[in-house]
């Protein structure tokens, strides 16, 4: 068993490994777990895959996070492991400390995290807590070292800047309105300025369905 054996068969689902850890008694991993791996989307193949499924098609409520339990737990199974989800709780795992501890992921310029890869776009559906030792990637440097940081003044209502914390009421208020039909049909404006994650931009029908489901949380 590989770290690349492990990609192969989550990309085979939609998935992509978005970064691992071997985790110390101080990360909360369950009881004999030797590994920490992180799922994201694979993209620009995810949304395709996704919308095939019957999760999508059934029309029923929480569609992708349904989704997320059947294709993560089954890898889960296939690697003798447990799949350990974000919403899982409370009390709720602790992410975006595992997410840190990665090394291949970091605190932007305006809050949210930024991925050596996927940049802004950075998502996480599960995480796999193996009870084998894999070897893991080479750590990463934060791409904004060396960035212009464009996400620092991209968005419109200053709902995401620097040395503040992400305004949330105010970036709903923009999405609802008609001055944030871009993004509200596009994808967040911070998110696409991100030079990262030029590979990851969304379908217009992929980013309404994350604002839509945004907006009722």
């Amino acid at each position: 068993m590989s770290w690349q054996a492990l990609s192969d068969a989550a990309k085979a689902q939609g998935l992509a490994l978005r970064g691992g850890l071997h985790p110390s008694a101080e990360d909360a991993a369950p009881e004999g777990c030797q590994t920490l791996v992180l799922l994201g989307p694979d993209e620009p193949h995810f949304w395709a895959r996704f919308t095939a499924s019957p999760e999508y098609l059934d029309r029923a409520t929480d569609p992708l996070d349904r989704w997320s339990k059947r294709v993560v737990g089954t890898l889960a199974q296939d690697w003798q492991g447990e799949a350990i989800f974000p919403s899982d709780g409370p009390p709720y795992p602790p992410f975006l400390r595992w997410a840190a501890g990665s090394q291949h992921c970091w605190a932007s310029p305006v809050g949210p995290l930024v991925h050596s890869q996927a940049g802004l776009f950075i998502s996480y559906r599960g995480m796999l807590a193996l009870p084998q030792k894999l070897d893991l990637p080479a750590p990463g440097v934060s791409p904004c070292l060396t960035c212009d940081r464009p996400c620092e003044t991209a968005c419109p209502v200053g709902a995401l800047a620097p040395d503040k914390f992400y305004d949330v009421p105010t970036c709903k208020a923009h999405l609802r309105s008609e001055a944030g039909q871009e993004c509200r049909t596009n994808g967040c404006l911070t998110r696409r300025a991100c030079p990262v994650a030029i590979d990851f931009q969304r379908l217009p029908e992929q980013s309404a369905f994350h604002t839509a489901a945004f907006l009722k949380s």
